[in-house]
C-alpha cells in the first residue's frame, strides 16, 4: 500500500501541467520546481533576491504540509536566468538553509516558464525520525 501523500500550492501550473508542488513517499519528500507565484496566481514582483524568498517559503510551506521542516531538507537546486543574479540568491538561500547547509546546486538556464522570472528552486528532504 502507497504512503505517497502531495501538496499543492495552488500555482496555476499545478492544475495546467498536472503535477503537485510536493511529493511525500515514506519519509521523503520532493519539491518540484518552485517559481515565484503569488496567492492570486501573479509573479512575485522585483528581483531575483525577492523571487528566490518567495520560492523558498513556498517550499517550506509544502515541506511542512507533508510533516517535514527546514531542517530535513537535504538538497535545493536554483535555475538562474542570469548568473549576474547568483550572489543575492545564494545570500537568500543562506539566509534560509545556512544553518542546515544541504548540498545545493545553482545553474543558468535560458529561460523559465514566465519571462518575468529570473529564479526557479527545487527541494528535497528527508524527514528524520
Amino acid at each position: 500500500m502507497s504512503t505517497r501523500r502531495h501538496a499543492f500550492t495552488g500555482s496555476p501550473y499545478e492544475t495546467k501541467f498536472g503535477f503537485a508542488r510536493a511529493v511525500r513517499e515514506g519519509d521523503r519528500i520532493i519539491v518540484a520546481g518552485t517559481g515565484p507565484v503569488e496567492d492570486d496566481g501573479s509573479s512575485t514582483p522585483g528581483g531575483a533576491a525577492a523571487q528566490a524568498e518567495r520560492c523558498f517559503t513556498l517550499i517550506l510551506k509544502v515541506v511542512e504540509e507533508l510533516g517535514g521542516t527546514r531542517d530535513d531538507i537535504v538538497r535545493t537546486r536554483m535555475f538562474l536566468t542570469d548568473s549576474d543574479d547568483q550572489e543575492e540568491v545564494g545570500e537568500v538561500h543562506a539566509r534560509f538553509f545556512g544553518e542546515v547547509q544541504p548540498a545545493a546546486t545553482m545553474v543558468g538556464c535560458a529561460w523559465l516558464c514566465r519571462k518575468e522570472w529570473k529564479v526557479e528552486i527545487e527541494a528535497e528532504a528527508i524527514v528524520r525520525g
